[in-house]
Parts: structure tokens; sequence; C-alpha cells
């Protein structure tokens, strides 16, 4: 038989045996790219993890990411308030720039967001729990949702009360529900005790999935925010009597920093005591350590599914909280328990077991997940990759961050320096973080710092013409 007509046969027949002979693919993103996974508490203190120096706390798989990767123990949200600091986290730019200073605020449409970029680059992305800005995720890049968590259902709202007795003021209307805005009261209407499992739930689904693309999932739990209810089985975990007021406690906060009528304020009375602090405190931990255990569920999924060695993991907060720091409750200042918030990196490439001091933004998520793996970061986005940090190739990325909440409070912090300015007061704080890190002494006031204060004044209110800083307008119209 021919040579040709033999090759014709066997190629016949391992046609009819279901043997395919396309011509061989190109190496596609699911080979070459990791898959990222974003998790971020809501009003989460810096201080709230075991591993990295609360010894009350539990944290025991929070602990096992610090271990595993690298945690960013300066890390800052510029605008602590829900809505805006998850817009900058979004769209990698400040609040001046994205059209989102305050709660109600839309990001602007013409800004790529972090989903939209990765969805372009091959991405699957996905969303799973709290949503608090503007539109919903399917609009902002996102392939789809479980677990959506978000307003709409307040004709099911009836009266509650949290763990310590006080009128539930947070989250009373807001409901499970799907992109559809079909509702799922069954879930719980507000906040309920075991709300983070159901987020961990729809990341799980998620993960479990078959993939032929690599994936961005993003998950917002609501933990540990108000209204603080106790989860099932941690009724035990921690007694209030043992708990440690903060070391910066006061009973009240000496000034009105612009907040003082505020929501979060309200949850406590005034003046704080000892006792209702340590009993709010108790809760809070407890919450903390169930979405601790969610946290565990999620990275064991990963490591089952078999996509752990190939994830980046991310774990952060939208902001911290005072819980009596200061005197105050709520995280609409500018002190180190607040605007500073836990950050670690954990996966392929990223040194495991370190510490960086190097300050960053949330804003710089999103550039740094993108320059990680391989995606092209868009020239809108405002913060930095910290890659450089990652690699050793750099120790710092900003040499001073910024902080800001409505036309109240302007932050500048250098690597030792904090100077706080309150517009509405015409009032400074500065404090020297290196020998005074809880923030108890305001040195504004004091002769041999006033070079300090000066040089930093000057740098804040250079930055804030930069950025066309409303407040600057609020006080040139009432001067």
């Amino acid at each position: 038989m021919p040579t040709v007509i033999r090759g014709f046969l066997v190629i016949l027949c391992l046609s009819f045996c279901g043997f395919s002979f396309a011509a061989p693919k190109q190496a596609d993103t699911r080979a070459t790219r990791p898959n990222i996974v974003f998790l971020l508490s809501d009003d989460q203190r810096p201080d709230t993890i075991a591993a990295l120096g609360n010894p009350i706390i539990k944290t025991p798989h929070l602990d096992q990411l610090v271990k595993a990767g690298t945690s960013f123990t300066r890390a800052v949200c510029a605008n602590p308030i829900c809505t805006p600091s998850r817009a900058e986290i979004l769209s990698g730019v400040s609040g001046f720039h994205n059209g989102s200073m305050d709660f109600g605020k839309p990001i602007k449409k013409e800004l790529p967001t972090w989903s939209q970029t990765l969805s372009k680059a091959g991405y699957n992305t996905w969303y799973v729990g709290k949503w608090h800005n503007d539109g919903k995720p399917v609009l902002r890049g996102y392939d789809e949702t479980l677990g959506l968590f978000t307003g709409g259902g307040g004709r099911w709202a009836v009266p509650s009360y949290d763990g310590n007795g006080v009128l539930v003021t947070g989250y009373r209307g807001w409901i499970f529900q799907d992109d559809e805005r079909h509702f799922f009261p069954e879930k719980g209407v507000g906040l309920t005790s075991n709300i983070s499992e159901h987020f961990a739930d729809a990341a799980i689904e998620f993960v479990e999935r078959e993939h032929e693309k690599p994936f961005f999932l993003h998950v917002c739990f609501t933990a540990p925010h108000d209204p603080l209810l106790m989860p099932i089985g941690y009724e035990q975990y921690y007694d209030p009597n043992k708990i440690p007021v903060p070391a910066n406690f006061l009973p009240q906060h000496p000034f009105d920093h612009g907040n003082f009528d505020g929501r979060d304020e309200a949850l406590l009375p005034w003046p704080r005591t000892k006792q209702i602090v340590q009993n709010d405190l108790s809760l809070y931990y407890s919450v903390i350590s169930h979405l601790d255990a969610q946290v565990g569920r999620i990275v064991d999924a990963l490591k089952k599914s078999g996509e752990w060695d190939n994830t980046i993991l991310i774990y952060s907060s939208d902001h911290g909280l005072a819980m009596g720091s200061h005197g105050l409750r709520g995280k609409q200042n500018m002190y180190e328990h607040t605007v500073n918030v836990p950050m670690i990196l954990v996966g392929p490439g990223i040194p495991a077991d370190s510490i960086s001091t190097a300050q960053c933004y949330l804003r710089d998520l999103y550039p740094t997940s993108c320059d990680l793996a391989g995606v092209p970061i868009p020239k809108t986005v405002e913060g930095k990759s910290l890659k450089p940090v990652l690699t050793g190739e750099q120790d710092i990325i900003y040499d001073e961050v910024y902080c800001y909440f409505r036309n109240f409070q302007r932050m500048i912090r250098t690597d030792r320096w904090k100077l706080i300015y309150y517009p509405h007061l015409d009032r400074v704080q500065l404090f020297d973080l290196k020998h005074d890190p809880l923030e108890q002494h305001d040195l504004s006031g004091d002769a041999v710092h006033q070079q300090v204060r000066e040089k930093l004044l000057d740098q804040l209110n250079a930055w804030r013409k930069k950025q066309d800083d409303p407040s600057l307008k609020q006080a040139a119209e009432n001067s």
C-alpha cells in the first residue's frame, strides 16, 4: 500500500477514535498568570492580629498568612470611611480625583477599575459580599456575583439590638441578593451573627469551580463593622474583664475632631468608661476571630482545589477603628488605629514571614497585583506597585503619605513624624511616632519642634493645593 494512502487511513482511524489534530495552542493566560484573591474586612484595627503583636486576640488563620507572606505594617487607608476607601481600592485613584470623596458619590466611569483591567487581561472576575459603591459589581467589571450584600431590604427590617443591648443603627435594610436584585431575606436582613460564613460559602463555591482562566476573586466581609453580634460558639472566647482597654484610652476626645456627632460616636455613651470599652472589645474580638475562621475556610478551599500554589492572596481592611482609643469609637479620624490598616500579601514570588515598614496606600493594591501578574497598569492609576519592595529592589515607595476626612481633617505622615491639621478649627497636632507610637503627646506647641511643625505644614499645604483640596476653598470663603 502506498505510504500516502496508509498515512491517510491512520489519520482517518484516529479521527474516528476521537483524537484531535488541531494546531497546538500558544500558552494561555491560565498557564502564565496567577489567580488573585482579595479578602477585605471592614473596620479592622491594624493591631488585631496575634502574629503582629496582639497577645489577647485569637487569629490562627491570619497568623498563618503572616508567616506565609509579607505584612506591610505601615499601610494606610487614605480616607477612613467605607464608600470612599473602597472607591480608591477599586479605581487605584485618590478620592480627590476619582469622584468619590464621601458617601453616595459615584466613581468616575472613565476610570478603569481593578476588575475591568483584569477582565481585559483574560481573568474571570468575581465578587462576593458587601457592595458599598454606586451601581453594582457587574457594572464595574465583575463577571458575576455570589453572596452579594447591599441595600434594598428595608421592607423586612425590624428594630434590633447589638450584643451590648444598643439599638442597631447600621446595615438595617441591607440584604443578600443577586445581580437581578432578587432578595434572600431567609439569610437575614442586616448583619447577623454568622454573616461571615455566608460570604465564605460563596467564595468557596467560586473556588471549587472548574477553571479555564485565571480568576480574580474579590471578597468583602462586613466584619467587624457594627452592629457587633456575638457569633454562635464564640461566647466564651473573650472575658470582657480580662481584656485591657487600649493603652491610649481616654474617656473623651479633647476637642471636636469633626465627627463628634456622627453615628459611629453615638454607639457608646460619653464619657467612655473602661467597662463599656471592654464589653465592646470582647464582641469586636469575637467577631474578628469568627472572621478569621472563615478566612481559613477559603484558604483551605484554595489548597484542596490545587489553586493555592498559583494564587496571590491579599488580606486587608478598608480602615481601622478607634474602639476607645483617644476617647473615640469610630473611624473618622487620623490616628494610627484608624488610618493604619492590616495588609498581608501571600503567593508566588512574595517573601514569606517578612515584615515591611514601607509606607503605602490601599490604592496601591490594584497596580501591585497587576505588576505581579504581568498585566499592564492603566495610566489612570495613581497608586504605585509594591513589587519593588517585595523583590528587595527598594525599601520605600513613598517618603510621606497623606490622609483626609471630609473638610475636617488632613494628615501628613513621614517615616517618623505625623502632623494632623483640622481646617474647621485651624488646629494642628504633631506626633513623634518613633518615640510616641500611640500618639499620646501632642508636640505642636513645643518650641523645640516648631521647625518640624512648619516644614510638615508647608508640605501638607503644598499637597492640598496640588489636589485642589475643597477644604482650602471653604477656608477662603469663611475668612
